[in-house]
């Protein structure tokens, strides 16, 4: 690793109050794979992904456990809306930003109209993989004193104005409370880079993969827009 690269990387363990004994990992944690993939340098740097999908296991599991102790009168699906809430992209970009995680960054030269620092995927990705790699360097106790100064903390700040930010998933609840129903979307206008469809297995040729939660991503898995054949959904035109 290079000099000027440690000294920063040094800098940010100061700024988040962690310790490391290698600097390698939070390297990794901080490396997007388009930087990975780009690089001449032989061997090509190791991209983050992996320390990602750790992270997301133990930020979960930190988030779950305070949850279900401090929250007794909740139960399994208040649980579930608030942790989901605590551990959704908007969060976890929110957190990265505020601790300048962007500004440590490494990605390809010729991403650069992505706004890395900027791009709450990216951001919030980022995240995960620091809280894995710390993870891996200092143990779960640690990681978890971590996540509790950077978001168990502030638990009652970010649940302010409420946990339910997320519009098309009550409209869909308030729309099926009483028995499957399919939901009609008319686009009104779209901004930016348009996602290629991803069919359903399911229903080849029929139905489209709409919105997931970062929760589905992570799984894989799908919704389609129609019910089942056992149960012909109703019709409610929005």
């Amino acid at each position: 690793m290079e000099e000027q690269r440690q000294k920063e990387l040094e800098g940010l363990c100061r700024q988040l109050g962690m310790e490391m004994k290698d600097l390698h990992l939070l390297d990794m944690a901080l490396t997007h794979t388009s930087y990975a993939y780009e690089s001449k340098k032989n061997p090509r740097p190791q991209h983050n992904q992996r320390l990602e999908f750790l992270g997301d296991s133990v930020l979960s599991l930190v988030v779950s456990t305070h949850i279900y102790k401090t929250c007794p009168q909740m139960d399994e699906g208040e649980l579930s809306k608030l942790r989901a809430f605590l551990v959704c992209e908007e969060t976890l970009a929110q957190l990265a930003t505020e601790n300048h995680l962007g500004d440590h960054l490494l990605w390809a030269k010729g991403k650069s109209t992505w706004n890395g620092e900027e791009n709450p995927s990216i951001l919030a990705d980022a995240f995960e993989s620091v809280l894995g790699a710390y993870y891996l360097d200092q143990g779960f106790a640690r990681v978890t004193g971590l996540l509790n100064r950077l978001l168990i903390s502030r638990i009652p700040e970010l649940t302010a104005d409420g946990i339910d930010r997320d519009y098309k998933t009550r409209l869909q609840e308030v729309v099926q409370k009483d028995g499957p129903a399919e939901i009609l979307y008319d686009q009104v206008s779209a901004e930016g880079p348009q996602p290629q469809p991803d069919l359903c297995d399911a229903c080849p040729g029929e139905r489209e993969r709409i919105g997931q939660s970062r929760e589905d991503q992570k799984r894989g898995g799908t919704a389609c827009r129609k019910g089942s054949a056992e149960s012909p959904p109703v019709k409610k035109v929005l």
